[in-house]
């Protein structure tokens, strides 16, 4: 493969292997979106939009601020919905919680839950994508479009009850996922044009609350921003997610490894603008090697492919970071989860990998008012890497338990209900 523009001068890892259609676009991809002027002008992951159901927010910032540097810092209220925005800086992206006030309310982001088994208990629930951050906002969307992307009208963005200052792309048929774009210089506030901005004293409440208990636990420093943000995706869709990213955002492809002992691979890109995922997170697709139908007769696990077969593809996990080094020779990842554990937060196992591998990580069980699982990472002596493959295995094992019962659960539900 030929790699002469700034995009494809990153070595490739991994051991996976792609298909021919996937190393050829990949390349004719990254090279007109360079020769575009698209690389330099979208940048960072800028925030990330998640929903949840009505009433959830308020114990879903609290949770969020014990478990991670975010911090409340207002909300934007819109006819149907309270959006509330958590920030730790402006170096790393926000999150924005947006709550329908009415769970009556029907919409596109329901929609996509409402035909998975799991999904359609909390049918307003989910995460809905990311915001890059750009610097000609109007020339980013029309090269994109000139390129077969379709973007939400300014009339849908209103009715959508969605930043006014933001293109939108419509949900990806591989991740269901958006992508925004928001024209900002790299030092001017980050601004959301949705409604009346005001400070909750509830939200600021539960906020303040699990601050004073990261504090007292000793862990409020311990905890870094968002390492990587990792999205299940049914198998055949792997290669097109992962190209379609690439040809939305100014990231690049770092590999792709084979999880043979879970039937799965994991398959990361990176910023080409910054090295440190803490400034603009890795974004990761995770895939089944075979699709569901076929793995009764080969007899291989299905945890990837049966997660998105109960929710749908979307965000699987949202990993931070730890810091390296130790708290009286207890590593702080040990130290962080101890101590969260504490506080009634459940986990799906034991801290995996070790210091001689280079990184311990730990999956947290699914939230209840977002479903989504909370990684953390501590990387040791400048490791580069995301994972090791026996983490993997153990993690994707765990997390596929926990949605079987969870699956079970809900069967069980509308069996009574019947």
């Amino acid at each position: 493969m030929t790699r002469t523009s700034p995009s494809l001068s990153f070595p490739v890892q991994g051991d996976k292997e792609n298909s021919s259609f996937f190393n050829e676009y990949l390349s004719i991809l990254l090279e007109e979106r360079d020769a575009l002027g698209l690389s330099d002008m979208i940048h960072e992951i800028d925030a990330m939009m998640l929903a949840v159901d009505p009433g959830k927010a308020i114990e879903y910032i609290n949770e969020l601020c014990l478990m991670s540097p975010y911090h409340y810092r207002f909300t934007l209220e819109s006819e149907s919905y309270w959006t509330h925005v958590l920030r730790i800086d402006m170096n790393s992206p926000d999150l924005l919680i947006r709550e329908v006030k009415d769970e009556t309310i029907k919409g596109i982001f329901r929609s996509l839950n409402e035909v998975f088994p799991i999904g359609t208990s909390k049918p307003h629930s989910r995460y809905i994508g990311e915001v890059l951050r750009v610097s000609n906002l109007h020339e980013v969307s029309v090269l994109q479009q000139h390129r077969g992307f379709r973007f939400f009208s300014q009339d849908d963005v209103r009715k959508l009850e969605l930043p006014g200052n933001m293109a939108i792309v419509k949900p990806s048929p591989y991740t269901h996922n958006i992508v925004a774009y928001l024209e900002r210089e790299p030092e001017a506030l980050r601004i959301y044009a949705l409604g009346v901005s005001s400070i909750r004293s509830d939200a600021q409440q539960a906020c303040d609350l699990a601050k004073q208990q990261q504090a007292a636990l000793g862990i409020a420093e311990l905890i870094l921003p968002v390492d990587h943000l990792a999205t299940r995706i049914y198998s055949q869709n792997r290669e097109v997610a992962i190209l379609e990213w690439l040809s939305l955002s100014s990231y690049y492809y770092w590999g792709s490894f084979d999880i043979l002992d879970r039937n799965s691979s994991t398959n990361v890109t990176k910023s080409i603008h910054y090295s440190d995922e803490l400034r603009s997170p890795a974004k990761v697709f995770t895939a089944n090697n075979t699709p569901y139908f076929v793995n009764h007769l080969k007899i291989c696990p299905s945890p990837t492919e049966n997660f998105v077969r109960n929710y749908g593809p979307r965000l699987h996990h949202m990993a931070l970071a730890v810091k390296d080094g130790d708290q009286q020779g207890v590593e702080n990842i040990e130290f962080v989860v101890d101590a969260i554990r504490g506080q009634g937060k459940s986990f799906l196992l034991d801290v995996v990998g070790s210091k001689d591998e280079g990184l311990k990580q730990i999956f947290s069980s699914a939230s209840e008012h977002s479903s989504l699982i909370i990684e953390y990472v501590q990387r040791f002596g400048g490791f580069q890497g995301f994972f090791t493959k026996d983490n993997v295995a153990q993690l994707t094992h765990a997390a596929g338990i926990e949605e079987t019962l969870l699956l079970m659960q809900t069967q069980a539900q509308e069996t009574m209900q019947v």
